[in-house]
């Protein structure tokens, strides 16, 4: 019945999907004092949540345009139950837009396998993973990707390597600018200080980031496995693009182990990897029993660890 409800794309399912995330956004905002609400305050709010929204939306166009799963609403289903998982997601407005910026260099990225503008394509991928830095530094992570992708394609066009560099100039070019005319200083805007690392992970000592992350790896770690075996059956321009999302899942969860706040945002950078290859793996399986369970173990999880 779950499954079969987000089999197809439906407008309900958006609208589920929305008051999942909805329901993540306002949890940890539950006890704030309304006379400590000011407009700016509101606003920022609302640009956050909107932005998780576009996130999302961009998810989904990501997906179908490359397709990466069946014509169904499952990776958006799962991210924001993922986001109901661990609910200091939604609560740092940097790592949510960098999140963003990091999905529009994705959606570039995996759009490389049409080999169609291919400089343009990996100057806005290098781009976009610079913004994204520019409000979360282990962001950086991702430019990685970008070479990766160009290993997998086997591509030996020295252009085309030199031109990610190019985009990330770019970035530090205006940013520097941007720095000087509002700071009086060519580097304050790239929040130097941040780049730190930490190895503590005493903030996940609770019991329900050790249940979610528990959860999400073993379910990770066990989709992948059929994920990576499964890729050899699409066709072979598909290929690596299932590849790069692997890439961006191993990426995401190196972000968690190297940030130097172990607050939970970080784990938003592995969502939507995880999503996809979750998603994928739903898909395959054929008893549907075990695909009712699994599905109904991801959506009771997070709602009975709100309830503890």
């Amino acid at each position: 019945m779950l499954t079969s409800f987000f089999n197809k794309s439906r407008p309900i399912n958006f609208i589920i999907v929305f008051f999942i995330t909805l329901l993540a956004f306002a949890i940890p905002r539950l006890n704030l004092q309304f006379k400590a609400l000011e407009y700016v305050f509101i606003i920022k709010q609302v640009g956050m949540l909107l932005t998780i929204y576009a996130s999302i939306l961009l998810l989904n166009f990501i997906v179908i345009k490359n397709s990466l799963t069946e014509s169904n609403h499952f990776e958006i289903l799962l991210f924001s139950l993922f986001l109901l998982f661990l609910t200091p997601t939604t609560e740092h407005a940097n790592v949510i837009y960098a999140n963003f910026f990091v999905l529009l260099s994705l959606r570039r990225i995996i759009s490389l396998r049409s080999q169609k503008e291919v400089k343009k394509k990996l100057f806005d991928a290098a781009f976009w993973i610079a913004i994204a830095t520019l409000f979360y530094f282990w962001s950086i992570l991702f430019f990685a990707l970008i070479l990766l992708s160009l290993a997998l394609y086997t591509d030996n066009n020295f252009r085309h390597w030199v031109i990610p560099f190019l985009g990330v100039l770019a970035v530090l070019l205006i940013g520097s600018a941007t720095s000087l005319v509002l700071y009086d200083n060519y580097f304050q805007i790239f929040n130097i200080p941040s780049v730190v690392v930490s190895y503590d992970f005493s903030p996940y000592n609770s019991i329900n980031y050790l249940v979610a992350i528990t959860l999400l790896v073993s379910f990770g770690i066990w989709s992948t496995f059929f994920y990576l075996n499964n890729i050899k059956k699409k066709k072979k321009v598909f290929r690596v693009s299932f590849k790069v999302i692997v890439l961006a899942a191993v990426i995401g969860f190196l972000i968690v182990i190297v940030a130097p706040d172990k607050n939970g945002s970080e784990f938003l950078f592995a969502f939507t990897p995880l999503a996809i290859i979750l998603a994928s793996y739903i898909e395959t399986i054929e008893e549907l029993w075990f695909k009712e369970l699994f599905l109904a173990i991801l959506i009771l999880v997070p709602f009975i660890l709100l309830v503890l």
